[in-house]
This record gives structure tokens, sequence and C-alpha cells, in this order.
């Protein structure tokens, strides 16, 4: 009898509980829902890939729980689809929200490839159905046709055009006797692990305002309104075989690596390997730019925010004029100076393997977090550092000469918000401080298109006029 009672009771409650919960609905139509956002946006969208996810998260402010009849596109054909709860679909039935809780709605968006070569714009809207009434949130991407390269040869003369994106996945490798061109504003991207493989030349020559850019594909934001821009270790990088020569990099924005740009030793220093003008390399897991026993020249660029060494160089002849090196990397400790050189003088025996460095610096920026440079002494050494700006505190000598130590020059930079400009505030200690007898043709304009010298002034340090 007692246990009957017990089960008696156990059924009573339960039902009165079931009965509670049924009851605590508000089948109101003046309920409302509430959504983060009005507009779920795709920034870019690739044809034929898929996209990374977005979030909309939906409140209910009610005090009771709703059920929303309804959550579904307007358009039965619509390139966007929705995950609610686990399930993926475009529509869904009786979803409910229990009083003053959310829910979150994952979306992504798929697009056919189509012949329009500029961005086209794709919208539809999420509709829900509660109590009668329906609400709607936007939905809309901006698509791009892409051309899609996959471990691709370059076994005779090609170019790169700026009529659409290029995508590199696994690797372009430009084979030796072959030339590869890169048109102003021309965008190629790069999927993880990608790389760019020169044994034969890269020609890739942008122009003021048409800067040819090599990134990672990804371009939705890592944080709000903080681009994928940020990570280092989006692609490998660009490597030059010991068998490549007479390449050219001009008005280039490379960014966003695990290695930089790598030239490997080519034990001749008659050809050059190497020129960069008005380019910016930067956020690069390891370093920027590594040589080793090369001939590589740079005028008028920025490199900027490593892991490693900024600039590290290994015996060969560089010249780096009109050029800012600065690292502000956010994603770990800074293991080496800003310029470490390397293989300036014999060993310990006075051995020399190979030539020693030759080395010129002029007119250049090099400060950051890090120390600036890795042999503070360079008696003895054909390095020279010539109306230079550096972070340490030293005075001049036979290898530095006319520099401004221990000064900051005053970047537009703003780490903490994740916004990196190396342009020069008004009040910077580098304007109007560099010698204009170190100009040459090659540096005199800035990667703005800005003239570096104007009537009787004398031109600012590092990459940009002012």
């Amino acid at each position: 009898m007692r246990n009957l009672l017990y089960l008696f009771f156990s059924f009573m409650l339960l039902t009165v509980a079931v009965s509670c919960i049924s009851d605590d609905f508000n089948n109101s139509p003046g309920v409302r829902l509430r959504f983060s956002t009005d507009t779920v946006s795709f920034d870019t969208v690739f044809t034929d890939l898929g996209t990374p996810t977005a979030r909309l998260k939906v409140f209910n402010p009610d005090k009771k729980s709703v059920s929303i009849s309804s959550i579904r596109f307007a358009n039965p054909e619509s390139p966007f689809s929705m995950n609610v709860d686990g399930v993926s679909g475009s529509d869904f039935r009786d979803v409910e929200i229990r009083g003053g809780d959310s829910i979150f709605i994952f979306i992504e968006c798929y697009l056919p490839e189509n012949t329009d070569a500029l961005p086209f714009r794709i919208t539809d809207n999420l509709i829900f159905q509660l109590n009668g009434n329906e609400q709607k949130v936007c939905v809309e991407a901006w698509g791009r046709n892409v051309v899609r390269l996959r471990n691709a040869l370059v076994e005779s003369d090609m170019t790169l055009t700026a009529d659409l994106p290029y995508i590199i996945f696994d690797s372009l490798t430009v084979r030796p006797g072959a030339t590869l061109r890169i048109e102003p504003g021309a965008e190629i991207l790069f999927h993880d692990k990608a790389s760019l493989v020169v044994e034969g030349t890269l020609e890739a020559i942008g122009a003021p305002g048409k800067m040819i850019q090599m990134r990672g594909d990804r371009l939705d934001n890592v944080l709000p309104d903080v681009g994928y821009d940020i990570l280092a270790g989006q692609w490998k990088g660009i490597r030059f075989a010991p068998e490549s020569f007479g390449n050219r990099m001009e008005y280039v924005d490379m960014r966003s690596t695990s290695q930089g740009v790598r030239i490997d030793s080519t034990a001749n220093l008659e050809r050059s390997k190497l020129i960069l003008v008005n380019s910016w390399l930067h956020n690069s897991e390891s370093t920027v730019l590594e040589s080793r026993h090369a001939r590589v020249d740079a005028y008028g660029c920025v490199f900027s925010e490593a892991a490693d060494a900024v600039v590290s160089l290994t015996g060969g002849i560089h010249n780096f004029s009109q050029c800012t090196l600065a690292n502000y990397y956010l994603f770990s400790v800074i293991s080496n100076p800003i310029l470490s050189l390397y293989h300036l003088m014999p060993d310990d025996y006075g051995v020399i393997s190979n030539p020693l460095m030759h080395a010129n610096f002029d007119n250049c920026i090099i400060y950051g977090l890090a120390s600036d440079i890795n042999i503070p002494d360079l008696t003895g050494a054909d390095v020279f550092l010539r109306y230079t700006l550096l972070k340490a505190n030293g005075s001049d000598d036979a290898n530095f000469l006319n520099c401004i130590w221990g000064e900051d020059p005053k970047f537009l930079t703003i780490r903490s918000e994740y916004y990196f400009n190396y342009h020069l505030a008004e009040d910077s200690p580098v304007l109007h401080s560099g010698d204009p007898a170190l100009i040459n043709p090659l540096t005199d304009s800035d990667m703005d298109g800005t003239p570096r010298i104007s009537g009787a002034d004398r031109p600012a340090l590092g990459a940009y006029s002012r």
C-alpha cells in the first residue's frame, strides 16, 4: 500500500509539473524576439568555396517561454544555410526559447560560379514566425569569382592579371627559364600552407594605388571589425631558389605568412637576386625577409611584425635605402633583434668560407619592441648605417654615421587596437632628417606616390615621406 501511495503522489507531482511547464508559454501576439544584429553579413564569399560560419543570437526578452513556429529563409533556393540546435537545414519548426534565454543560429553561404567579373551582392531574409507575427533578419554576402590554381607549375612565361583574384592551393612553382609576371592591382590569395616557389624569375610590378596583394585567403574577421590579416601563419610565403636571379617586387603588400620571403644561398654576388621597391612585407611567424649569401636591394620598403628577426641577413651584398624596419608583433615573445646580421667577419680562426657581408642602410628607421640590431659594434665590418634612427642609445663611429639614437620615430601604429601604420606623426623626429644625397631614382617617391623632397626640404627617414 505504501508503494502504491508513493507512485500515486509521484504521478500527481509530475502531472502538476508538466502542466506548469506547458502553461508557462506566452502565446500573446505582442511578444517579440530580439536579435544580436539586424543584418548578418559575409564580406567576401568566393564562388564554389564554403564560408566561415556567421553567428546570430536570438533573445526571448519575455519572462515566459516562447515557441517559434517557423524559422526559414524567404528564398526556397537560398544560397544560405543555417544550423539550429546542431541540425543543419533551411526551415525549422517549433523552436523553443525559455524566458529570458537565447539561442544561437549559425549561418553559412555557398555561391556557385558565374560570369561576373566584379563583386556581386546576394541577399535573403531569415523569417521568424512567432504567435502569428513575422520578424525578419537580413542576410547578405558579397560574392566574387576566382581563378583557382592547384599545385601549379609555370613552365613558360605566364601573367597573372587584376581581372579576378587567384587562390593558390598547395603551391605555385615557377620553373627555371620561366617568368611569372603579376600586373598592378592583382590579388594573389594563398590557402593554408600554400607557397610560391621561384626557380625561374618573378616580376611582380604594382603601382601607386594599385598594390599587388599577396595574403591568405581568409577574408573574414577574427574579431569584430578585425580581419584575419592580424594573424600570421595564414600561408607559407615565397622562396627564391639558388638558381633564381633578376627578381623584382614593386608595390607589393605581402602579409600573414609563416616564413615570409626566403632567399636561398646563391654563392654568386655578381647577379641581382631580388630588388624590392615601395613594398610592405609584414606579419610573419618567423622572419619577414631572410637572405643568405645573395645580392638584395630594397628601396622605400616597410618590413614589420615578426616573431623572429624582421630582417635576417647572412653574408651577401645588401642595400637598404629609405626603409622602415619595425616590430610590434602580437602573438608571441619576439626571439631576435629587428635586424640580425651574420657572417660579417672571419671566424675565430680567421677563415672566410664565403665572401663577407657588404651592407648599407641609408635614411632608414630601425625601431620596435625588440632590440634594434644583434651586433651593436660593427668595427671592422663592411656594414654601414647612415642617417638611420635606432632604438638603442649610442653614438656615431666609423660604421654608424649621422644616426639618430634612442628616439621614438612616432609611428601612427596603435598595437593595442591592431592598427599597424608606419606613416609618421607630425612631430616625428625623423621628418626632414635624411640626407638628400642618398636619394636615387627608385626612392624619389614613397609607396603612396608622394615625392620625398619638396623644394629645399630634406627627406624623412624611413619608407614614408610623412
